[in-house]
């Protein structure tokens, strides 16, 4: 049987005293600073965010400060974290903060450009110490073990947050700690490929455990993610050329190494987001200097 509540709070409230990792965004309470954080953390793992979030907040420590900046040092700066829409939502959000200040509500984070439900709920957590519930993949993960599945569906449900819910602590710090505790939990421990189960503290609680670990139910569901020969790693090698020097069409596309018939869409979707702009033959971060 799953834990109760209170008792999973407990255990892991104390796993993660003792275990959880050294990073910097835990030890402030700057909203800027956990905001560019949670953005950067969509879709790239942590240890590649670290060096960049440091490098950001350094170069850029206030929302005015990246507001002012120019779209294609952002890029630049964002480096090969991939999803760089991520980059010019954040500056769009900065700018929104610059003109409007800091928004300290749930509904009022959600307005800004980039912002959806877990990025709003992370930062009411983690920045203002209100309870929220915060439900990422990993939270998700380790929720749905507890209950039988070896991971959760494709798609969040509404029955899926409401469980969720019910495990945050009513208690505004206490709720700040589970949503902690939960994510590291599963980012170290209950982890999608390969688990350890032998270090959790929960296994008898487990039903997936105890059930003999059963195969994913959603399997079928799920679509594979490829890279290699998509659009994706096309706009990549792209922007990665862009990111070093503008560059005239014929010889951005021999210095990607891509076929005309990936690099045109790539380049075209690239334009259309915002992300480059074409001046005569030559392509460029937008607003980059002139060549």
């Amino acid at each position: 049987m799953a834990p109760t509540p209170e008792h999973a709070f407990s255990v892991l409230r104390a796993w993660y005293e003792d275990n959880a990792r050294y990073l910097p965004w835990r030890h402030t309470n700057d909203p800027w600073a956990i905001l560019v954080c949670e953005i950067m953390s969509q879709q790239t793992p942590v240890a590649r965010v670290e060096p960049v979030w440091r490098e950001w907040m350094e170069r850029w420590p206030t929302p005015r400060d990246l507001a002012a900046e120019s779209p294609a040092e952002v890029l630049i700066a964002w480096a090969s974290m991939g999803y760089p829409r991520r980059a010019l939502r954040l500056q769009e959000a900065a700018q929104q903060i610059t003109n409007h200040g800091f928004p300290t509500t749930y509904e009022g984070l959600l307005e800004l450009p980039g912002v959806g439900q877990y990025t709003a709920a992370a930062v009411m957590a983690f920045a203002y110490t209100k309870r929220s519930v915060v439900l990422d993949t990993n939270i998700r993960r380790v929720l749905a073990r507890w209950h039988g599945n070896a991971l959760p569906a494709p798609s969040q449900t509404k029955a899926e947050f409401s469980r969720a819910a019910r495990f945050v602590p009513h208690d505004d710090a206490a709720s700040a700690t589970w949503n902690a505790a939960i994510m590291e939990f599963g980012a170290l421990v209950c982890q999608a490929r390969a688990p350890l189960c032998e270090q959790c503290p929960l296994t008898a609680q487990c039903e997936w455990y105890q059930a003999g670990r059963p195969g994913d139910t959603h399997a079928h569901r799920r679509r594979p993610q490829k890279w290699e020969g998509t659009n994706r790693q096309a706009r990549g090698a792209i922007m990665a050329q862009l990111r070093q020097a503008p560059a005239s069409y014929d010889s951005l596309l021999v210095a990607t190494g891509l076929e005309p018939a990936r690099f045109v869409p790539a380049l075209d979707g690239l334009v259309a987001d915002g992300l480059a702009e074409r001046h005569g033959d030559i392509v460029r971060l937008p607003l980059a200097s002139t060549p």
